[in-house]
């Protein structure tokens, strides 16, 4: 044995005197890091996409100098705003879920992924203004609407 093993068991109470996680909790907090994961991953796809199509819209807008272009931009800018929204609130829905869960005594239900308890928390206008949101779609939008203006 070495000196780090000694006095130390598998059967232990685990780390910091908390007792061991059970496979089933185990494999319930994987299920809501991959979810996690997943929509991360769908947040920076929304991202790309927004980025895009705004690029495409506003060359194309400002090579016609047409505000009927530029305006049209807005709508899918507004959508995909809207999308990553909702994107941002699921992931923190489902990280205060994980919390929860990952507690030895936890009341979560074993692989339950219902985050409606945590959503009711979480107001669309606060996570509508996140800044990591805001400073992406906030400078599209207004240049969108500076070539508005300016096509007028």
């Amino acid at each position: 044995m070495t000196a780090l093993s000694e006095g130390s068991d598998a059967s232990d109470a685990g780390v910091r005197g908390r007792a061991p996680l059970d496979a089933d909790r185990i494999k319930h907090l994987e299920f809501i890091q991959a979810t996690i994961t997943r929509l991360g991953t769908n947040s920076f796809l929304v991202k790309g996409w927004a980025l895009t199509l705004a690029a495409g819209l506003l060359a194309l807008s400002a090579s016609r100098l047409s505000w009927q272009l530029a305006a049209v931009g807005v709508v899918p800018l507004l959508c995909f705003w809207y999308l990553d929204c909702f994107f941002l609130r699921q992931e923190r829905a489902f990280r205060r879920l994980y919390d929860a869960a990952r507690v030895p005594d936890s009341t979560v239900e074993v692989l339950s992924m219902n985050v409606a308890p945590y959503l009711s928390r979480m107001p669309w206008p606060e996570v509508w203004l996140t800044p990591t949101l805001l400073l992406f779609y906030a400078p599209l939008l207004l240049a969108d609407l500076a070539l508005v203006v300016i096509a007028l």
